[in-house]
């Protein structure tokens, strides 16, 4: 039997199709309607002679023959996407999109993508940063790193490191020469963001319950909450990975108190249904090293 090519746009409906296992969720991914999507089924079982899902009450399952085109359409997709990623390279060399988090981007990644891009010259990346979960949609990012539980649908998720709180302050803070034990913080001004850990947890940590903690100043990112503790407003409840580069130039003061581990840690997430690329690849082996390494001194950056 010839395919026409004229079957080609309901043989990659049904490779989502089979792949989800749900019409709806194939038809979310590829923006189309339920209705469109069962009709390229329809259209490619009349075209074979054969059924190719089974219809029940809760949903769609593959038949045998459903599930053999299903791994040759797999294949082949996978195929396709592979040649056009090796023809569709430039001269500039191969690009790599990344989304992540604002502050983990100028407090960790940043000071470190230097030695990636040393290793590597002829990859080019481009980084978007947002807080929304990233929608991994054509053209877009191929991965994202992301500071939650390590599980979410749809995607594959590589541990890159462990979090944990601790306050800082600036050295030039008023009083915060005479801090010698976590009690006294709560009686200077303090700063948060939108985490769901805090201070409240923190004091509990440390041993103190019951503590009236005082109206504090907010923000929404925690960089502006690092930059604010920088500049004197109050002492900072710190993710240890946004802290670190403040530290290391003196910037903020680590105060008296426990490390409280935090109950998300950091992750690089990307599509399970979609094959990474050698160059996304690369860049996850490269963010578990660094991960890793935390006592390499980093460049101080220009003020």
């Amino acid at each position: 039997m010839n395919l026409r090519p004229s079957l080609l746009p309901a043989l990659g409906v049904f490779a989502a199709a089979a792949r989800h296992q749900n019409f709806a969720h194939a038809a979310e991914e590829l923006h189309l309607t339920a209705s469109a999507v069962s009709h390229h089924v329809r259209k490619l079982e009349a075209i074979l002679g054969v059924a190719l899902f089974q219809r029940h009450a809760r949903g769609v399952a593959l038949t045998g023959e459903g599930r053999l085109l299903a791994d040759a359409a797999a294949a082949a997709v996978s195929d396709l996407q592979a040649v056009a990623e090796s023809i569709g390279k430039t001269g500039d060399g191969a690009r790599l999109r990344i989304n992540t988090l604002h502050s983990i981007t100028y407090c960790w990644l940043l000071p470190r993508l230097p030695r990636f891009c040393a290793a590597h010259p002829d990859i080019r990346i481009s980084v978007e940063t947002e807080t929304a979960l990233t929608r991994f949609e054509d053209g877009g990012a191929e991965l994202a790193i992301r500071h939650g539980p390590g599980h979410w649908p749809g995607l594959n998720a590589h541990h890159l490191m462990d979090d944990e709180l601790f306050p800082v302050a600036s050295p030039g803070l008023p009083g915060i020469s005479g801090i010698t034990e976590p009690g006294q913080i709560a009686g200077l001004p303090l700063l948060s963001d939108n985490a769901l850990q805090g201070w409240h947890d923190w004091f509990r940590a440390a041993g103190l319950r019951g503590l009236r903690l005082p109206e504090m100043h907010m923000f929404s990112d925690s960089t502006d909450v690092m930059r604010a503790a920088v500049y004197g407003i109050g002492i900072a409840l710190a993710r240890k990975y946004i802290a670190i580069p403040y530290l290391q130039r003196y910037e903020l003061l680590r105060l008296p108190g426990p490390a409280l581990k935090t109950r998300f840690a950091y992750y690089a997430v990307h599509p399970a249904h979609r094959p990474l690329s050698a160059n996304a690849t690369l860049f996850i082996d490269w963010l578990k090293r660094e991960a890793q390494d935390e006592d390499t001194p980093l460049p101080p950056v220009a003020m």
